[in-house]
């Protein structure tokens, strides 16, 4: 049984819902779902602002050249404005409390933009956690090895002692290539809950 000192979240589908077909129907455009889904989420433009090769402004600019008018205020809605409100996955908030309440060093390692910081706050317990590390600050993304590396340098975190909870497989594999101990998301609080009692997480 591993020794696990510290949990690793991730942040969209993990602590909030990231969810692209809602945030377009939200914006009213259903009727153009599948060329915003396509053009704006699916974008190379949104790749650059993980990796913080480009701003929001400068996406949404790229992205509005491809599309017709009438859409171009939607794009700067679904760009600037999915947060707006956050939408929490449900249990994970107590979820962490309870992690941080039982001794768990509690971190963030999340492909997101530079405009994170300004939405973070607004993350249900977002003030548990001891440390971040953005994809957009560091110019580097998940699944790459340097970036699971790099919080763990930050932080003076051992990896083989962290618990690293992500949706994506991908994501996951890295962080056991790195020598974590990854936990697929599927979201379902009570299935993580019981992944991590399998680790020895007290919980």
């Amino acid at each position: 049984m591993p020794m696990i000192r510290t949990i690793v979240f991730d942040m969209g589908n993990v602590l909030l819902r990231f969810d692209p077909p809602y945030f377009i129907r939200r914006a009213g455009a259903e009727e153009d779902r599948a060329l915003l889904l396509r053009e704006v989420y699916q974008s190379l433009e949104w790749a650059r602002m993980d990796r913080g090769s480009m701003t929001e402004a400068e996406a949404a600019a790229a992205m509005c050249a491809r599309l017709p008018e009438r859409l171009h205020s939607t794009v700067h809605a679904l760009v600037d404005a999915w947060d707006r409100p956050i939408l929490p996955v449900e249990g994970m908030e107590q979820l962490v409390s309870e992690l941080k309440a039982a001794g768990y060093g509690i971190y963030l390692l999340s492909n997101a933009s530079l405009r994170q910081h300004e939405y973070w706050p607004r993350v249900p317990g977002s003030s548990l956690f001891d440390g971040t590390l953005i994809s957009a600050d560091v110019g580097l993304v998940k699944p790459q090895p340097e970036i699971y590396r790099l919080l763990c340098e930050t932080f003076a975190l051992k990896a083989e002692e962290c618990v690293f909870i992500d949706d994506a497989i991908n994501n996951a594999e890295g962080a056991f290539l790195c020598g974590m101990h990854p936990v697929v998301f599927h979201g379902d609080v009570a299935e993580l809950r019981q992944k991590l009692r399998l680790l020895g997480v007290r919980v």
